[in-house]
C-alpha cells in the first residue's frame, strides 16, 4: 500500500503544480481583459483601432486553461461541488466508500467518454492546422487538445483519490485522503 500512497502522492504533486499554474492563469486572464479595455479606448480617442479580437481569443483561452486544467486541482483539494443533504450526515468512512463509488462510476466513465469523443474532435483541429481567422490567425488547436489533457488529469485524480481512500479505509493514518484530514482535525478540537 505505501508504494500506491507513493504514486498518488506523485499525481497529487503533478495536479498541485497544474492547479497553482492556473491559478497564475488566472491572473492573466485578467490582465488580458484590462489591457483590452485600455487598447479599445485609447485606441478610440486616437481614431485607430488598437483593441480587438486576438484580446478576446486570448482571454478565452486563458479562460479554458483554467477551466479545464483546474478541474482535477480542484477534485484533489475536495472543493468541487456537493449535494450535501445526505453526505454531510455520513460517518467518514461511509464518505470515503462514497467517494470510491463516485469515482468508479462517475468520474472514471465520464472522463473515458471525454477521451473518446473528444480525442476525434482535436485531432481534426490539429490535422487542419485550425486557426482562428477574426483573431489574426492565433492556433484553436492548443485549446482543444486541452481537453484531453483535462480529461486525463480528472483520471489520474480520480486513481489517487481511490487510492488515498482504500488507504483510508484500511487504517493507513498517512494516507492523504480528505476524510482522514477532517477526521484528525475534529479529533484535535
Amino acid at each position: 500500500m505505501q508504494f500506491l500512497l507513493a504514486i498518488s502522492r506523485g499525481i497529487d504533486a503533478v495536479t498541485t503544480v497544474v492547479g497553482k499554474v492556473a491559478c497564475w492563469v488566472t491572473l492573466l486572464m485578467v490582465l488580458i481583459g484590462v489591457l483590452n479595455v485600455v487598447t479599445r479606448y485609447v485606441g478610440r480617442s486616437l481614431g485607430v483601432s488598437l483593441g480587438g479580437t486576438q484580446y478576446i481569443v486570448l482571454q478565452t483561452y486563458a479562460y479554458d486553461f483554467v477551466f479545464l486544467m483546474g478541474a482535477a486541482y480542484v477534485f484533489r483539494k475536495d472543493a468541487h461541488v456537493r449535494v450535501d443533504i445526505i453526505f454531510s450526515t455520513l460517518s467518514h468512512r461511509s464518505k470515503a466508500i462514497v467517494d470510491i463509488i463516485g469515482v468508479l462510476l462517475f468520474l472514471i466513465p465520464f472522463s473515458i467518454m471525454g477521451l473518446y469523443f473528444g480525442q476525434r474532435y482535436v485531432a481534426t483541429s490539429w490535422r487542419q492546422g485550425e486557426i482562428n481567422l477574426n483573431a489574426a490567425g492565433i492556433p484553436v488547436y492548443p485549446a482543444k487538445t486541452l481537453i484531453l489533457i483535462a480529461f486525463g488529469l480528472l483520471i489520474v485524480q480520480g486513481i489517487s483519490e481511490l487510492i488515498k481512500n482504500i488507504a483510508f479505509l484500511n487504517g493507513h493514518s498517512d494516507s492523504g485522503s480528505t476524510h482522514e484530514r477532517v477526521t484528525t482535525q475534529t479529533e484535535a478540537i
